[in-house]
């Protein structure tokens, strides 16, 4: 709780610095420099949500609940993940035998 409201009160500052935190070094960092100096507040909003998203999810997973897909508009897997494993998704089933099947051929 208390790392969120100073993670909120980083990025009223500067957005970048707040997406950072939370997302990392990637995508969302990139576009959320370039919003911030195109324009001030479009960077605010993108930092907000980016938060927002990383935050619900998080929430989610310390709840038990599992994810329903990824989070629009975010290319951070850390925030897709709500900054943990890959907790609530099926791993590939093991063993599974090949099918008969050829390129082109029907069931």
């Amino acid at each position: 709780m208390l790392g969120a409201i100073l993670v909120v009160i980083i990025t009223v500052f500067f957005p970048p610095v707040g997406t950072f935190l939370v997302a990392g070094c990637g995508a969302d960092l990139l576009i959320n420099i370039a919003l911030t100096i195109l324009g001030y507040f479009p960077g605010h909003i993108h930092a907000f949500y980016v938060e927002y998203q990383y935050y619900t999810r998080r929430d989610i997973i310390k709840s038990g609940g599992t994810l329903e897909g990824d989070a629009p508009g975010v290319f951070s897997d850390r925030i897709h993940r709500g900054g943990g494993e890959r907790i609530g998704v099926q791993p590939p089933p093991q063993n599974v035998p090949p099918q008969n099947q050829g390129y082109g051929t029907m069931a």
